[in-house]
């Protein structure tokens, strides 16, 4: 079995062209770093630093998201280069396609679409949650996007969301892109705003110790790492008793906000839709990569100076509207409240972007049923982006799957990590090829980047990574029984093995 065969670059760009089954170059640098922005910004930016600071790193949250942003801003380098010389949907899935092998390229691509499936369920779930909360605390006290089907509730909220940016999606990646932006400049003057007035409550005594020492997690209420399922990998493996605080607590903290860098990689995957694709998309994933670690590291130092991380820790579920209310300013929750639902509105239009094109990729590979793979008159993957939406919105409407968003993280580190590798594989094998942006420092530096990945993942619960295990095992299944079989890489080398046959007997 040739499970390591591998696409050239000229193949793989080749196969854009193909007929009905071409996406339109209509996006902007702007458009991409907007795009970033738009998935990077929802409703993290006003929990995950008070999440993090209250049962992980105390006020060291802080170095938790510039160590989170620095192994993110790095890596999204590998896929910078890569993008400057394979502008082609896929993203990761691509790029390991034409380095590792298929068999690694169809684990990424897999691991991918749980990713973008999972968040984009919770998201538009969230979003729902979010949407009741703002009406309630605006007086609309009746208000419920709930309706009872016999015995079972039913959110409405993430249908309308979900069926909202589909069509949008389905109609043109350009105009989503647009009220996408609007959006997403709104939540940004939000996000500024909430910024600047927590500042006023800043007392310099919350942040100290700047670093907490370690201590049982069992001593602190909320923690979420009381259990061995609930505990780093890593700590597990050791034998280390659950811990907070301290250097781990900055590490477990890191993986944690890690989740709120994840946009890069959809970026990434709309590489065949970006006007001047070597030059905007390196230029639109640093823009945005810049924007977003300045935000998140601000809201972090808001949220720890305005209040004690020990109170925070007391919070059933920590936020910044909970450090605004402990430090009395309660008209805040009202302007949070309607940044979440804002915030949350832009990433489900981006993860289901993301999502789809993953599926477009490997559809048109042969990996998953070539059907899918067909544009339409408005060059998008209709049939795909249609499918997609009602997976989502089913998920979303139906399941509990709170417990299913670290598997966000775990899918993105894989990527990342393989990403890494990949450029000191393709300097070697193919140094003729033009690259505008080329990652500093390879293989060196690339190989870092790769551990650091690694050492995140390690960093994620024991019971993240038995689902993970679990969802490669289903992963392969498929392979193996449908996708080995059906790729049109394996036709075409089976195809020149047959044509060299007759050659060998002369």
């Amino acid at each position: 079995m040739h499970l390591f065969r591998t696409k050239t670059v000229e193949q793989t760009l080749a196969e854009t062209g193909e007929e009905g089954r071409s996406l339109k170059r209509t996006l902007n640098t702007w458009d991409l770093a907007v795009m970033g922005v738009a998935v990077a910004v929802g409703a993290g930016i006003f929990s995950v630093s008070a999440q993090a600071a209250a049962f992980h790193a105390g006020p060291a949250v802080i170095l938790s998201f510039i160590i989170a942003g620095v192994v993110c801003g790095a890596a999204v380098m590998c896929y910078a280069e890569f993008a400057s010389m394979i502008p082609v949907s896929g993203s990761a899935y691509t790029f390991t396609y034409t380095t590792i092998g298929e068999v690694v390229a169809w684990v990424i691509g897999w691991d991918l679409i749980l990713e973008m499936l999972m968040a984009a369920s919770v998201i538009a779930k969230y979003w729902g949650v979010y949407l009741n909360d703002f009406v309630h605390l605006m007086g609309g006290t009746s208000f419920s996007t709930h309706i009872s089907v016999g015995s079972v509730q039913i959110d409405l909220a993430p249908i309308v969301v979900v069926g909202l940016f589909t069509v949008l999606l389905v109609l043109g990646t350009k105009m989503s892109a647009r009220f996408d932006g609007a959006l997403t400049v709104l939540k940004i003057g939000i996000v500024l705003f909430v910024i600047v007035v927590g500042f006023f409550y800043i007392k310099a005594e919350n942040y100290h110790p700047f670093v907490p020492p370690a201590q049982p997690a069992s001593s602190i209420k909320g923690a979420a790492v009381t259990s061995t399922m609930a505990q780093p990998l890593w700590q597990w493996a050791t034998g280390m008793s659950p811990t907070v605080y301290g250097v781990p607590g900055i590490l477990s903290g890191a993986a944690l906000v890690f989740f709120a860098f994840i946009g890069f990689d959809v970026v990434a995957t709309t590489s065949e839709e970006a006007k001047d694709p070597s030059r905007t998309v390196p230029r639109g994933i640093f823009l945005g990569m810049s924007i977003v670690v300045v935000l998140y590291v601000l809201v972090a130092i808001v949220t720890t100076g305005m209040v004690s991380y020990k109170d925070l820790a007391k919070a059933e579920s920590p936020s910044l509207a909970t450090g605004f209310e402990l430090a009395g300013a309660t008209w805040a929750a009202k302007l949070i409240s309607f940044g979440i639902v804002v915030g949350l509105t832009t990433v489900v239009m981006v993860l289901l972007l993301g999502l789809t094109r993953i599926v477009f990729s490997l559809s048109r590979d042969g990996l998953l049923p070539r059907s899918l793979s067909h544009t339409g008159r408005h060059g998008t993957p209709a049939r795909i982006q249609i499918i997609a939406g009602v997976v989502v919105a089913i998920v979303a409407c139906g399941f509990n799957i709170d417990v299913l968003s670290d598997m966000v993280n775990i899918g993105t580190l894989s990527a990342f990590t393989l990403v890494a590798v990949s450029i000191p594989i393709m300097r070697h094998k193919r140094p003729d090829l033009k690259r505008s942006f080329k990652m500093p420092g390879s293989p060196v530096i690339p190989i870092l980047i790769a551990l650091a990945c690694l050492w995140l993942m390690l960093n994620l619960t024991v019971l993240t990574w038995i689902r993970f295990l679990v969802w490669l095992v289903i992963g392969f299944v498929i392979y193996f029984s449908y996708s080995y079989r059906h790729s049109l890489l394996g036709e075409e080398l089976l195809t020149d093995t047959i044509a060299a046959e007759p050659m060998k007997g002369l």
